[in-house]
């Protein structure tokens, strides 16, 4: 009976307000979903990738003598703070157009969906997780905004995978300015520093020891990911892994 109360319910709902494309608009069969079109145009992230940050490759460079991975250039040269990173996507025109109306339009609608590839992008990683944390924005930040689209994707995330998240443990201490346009040099020395754990909230989201997820939507020079990794691994975090929405492939 409930159950068929809830189909009447969403049929009358879909009546009303039917399912839209997350990208172009246009009504389709289902909600959260994208259409046929739209789907063409996104690029999926899959293997073969770095080892570490998950850039894709071209061929499969697996050594199949030793079933090893192998990594990419930049992580061979210089490993990055977090022990792993992946993404569902490549940041390009297309999937530029979600993230955009997902953190400036107040399209929270598009977090399930956007939270599933997250979710099916670190597929291997949810299972040996325990807390996830999302990239914080700086309060003044936040109040123009009035939503944290990486804290939106993180609760969603913890209900898909059943791992503790927190928005409160990891913290913006200073207000950076966009880093839209900056070379990595830049962003480097513009989030350095910019980020703190409360230690309050230490103990109480089990942060020592623990297997973190950080969660944000888009990873380009990895600089504001690798400086919230450090301060978690400052504060007791014995791994991070990074898990995007997007990242850019140069």
């Amino acid at each position: 009976m409930i159950e068929w109360a809830r189909t009447v319910a969403t049929m009358g709902i879909n009546a009303i307000l039917p399912p839209r494309c997350g990208g172009c608009g246009d009504v389709t069969d289902t909600t959260h979903a994208v259409c046929a079109d739209c789907w063409a145009g996104l690029r999926f992230i899959s293997a073969p990738q770095c080892a570490c940050c998950g850039y894709p490759f071209e061929l499969d460079v697996t050594d199949s003598s030793h079933g090893e991975q192998m990594l990419c250039a930049a992580c061979l040269q210089k490993k990055p703070a977090f022990d792993q990173a992946r993404a569902a996507l490549v940041y390009d025109d297309h999937s530029r157009e979600y993230l955009l109306r997902f953190k400036h339009a107040d399209r929270g609608d598009l977090t399930p969906l956007l939270a599933r590839w997250v979710y099916q992008a670190g597929k291997g990683i949810w299972d040996q997780a325990d807390l996830i944390v999302p990239v914080p924005l700086h309060r003044k930040r936040l109040l123009k905004r009035r939503y944290n689209q990486s804290g939106l994707l993180a609760a969603k995330l913890s209900r898909m995978t059943g791992v503790p998240w927190d928005g409160l443990v990891l913290r913006r201490a200073r207000n950076t300015r966009s880093l839209g346009g900056l070379g990595p040099s830049s962003r480097k020395r513009e989030v350095g520093g910019a980020f703190e754990v409360d230690e309050v909230r230490v103990d109480k989201c089990n942060l020592a020891g623990a297997r973190v997820v950080l969660i944000d939507d888009v990873l380009t020079t990895g600089a504001t990911a690798n400086a919230c990794v450090r301060a978690l691994k400052r504060s007791g975090a014995m791994h991070v892994s990074v898990i995007t929405v997007a990242r850019v492939v140069r």
